[in-house]
């Protein structure tokens, strides 16, 4: 799995990444309106031309950041699913083409997380839908730093779905 520096992803957290927004819509639906922020998932059109493009969300402290530039095709419907976690430790953004598969050649793109530091991320040529599998994009393709995870030029082979992101929150401790 990919993390900034090398590091592993802590076993027990890779079974729920998936889950995170998930998990903290579940736990804070008893609690009041106004304990922390509720999850967020938004459309948005993917649009060729090779112009830049950025869609953004934020969630409380946290924001997520796609920004792109793709060619061919007609634009795409694409979603973003921003989350915190029940113990507000984890923040997490997914961007994603729910058909599975994008038809458009992607000549650069970068997700980025202001407020927290990136724990864990992977980039899919491919989103699971139908039975399929989602399939990452080859560890050369993609860099992943504190804050961006973003195409690796002259090695990204032009194919994105979907990226994963989790970053750890910045907390007090008691």
């Amino acid at each position: 799995m990919a993390a900034p520096g090398g590091r592993a992803v802590r076993g027990a957290l890779l079974p729920l990444l998936p889950l995170l927004p998930l998990l903290g819509l579940a736990a804070r639906a008893s609690q009041p309106p106004s304990a922390a922020p509720q999850p967020s998932a938004a459309e948005f059109d993917v649009r060729p031309g090779g112009e830049v493009h950025s869609f953004s969300r934020s969630l409380g402290d946290y924001t997520c950041t796609f920004t792109y530039s793709a060619q061919g095709g007609t634009n795409e419907q694409w979603q973003m699913n921003i989350g915190v976690s029940e113990d507000n430790l984890f923040f997490s953004c997914s961007v994603w083409r729910p058909q599975g598969k994008s038809y458009l050649f992607f000549t650069q793109f970068k997700a980025e997380v202001k407020g927290a530091k990136i724990e864990y991320a992977m980039a899919y040529s491919q989103a699971a839908v139908g039975g399929q599998s989602d399939i990452p994009l080859k560890q050369e393709e993609f860099e992943i730093t504190e804050t961006t995870v973003s195409h690796r030029e002259g090695k990204f082979r032009f194919e994105l779905s979907k990226l994963m992101i989790v970053a750890k929150t910045p907390h007090d401790e008691l």
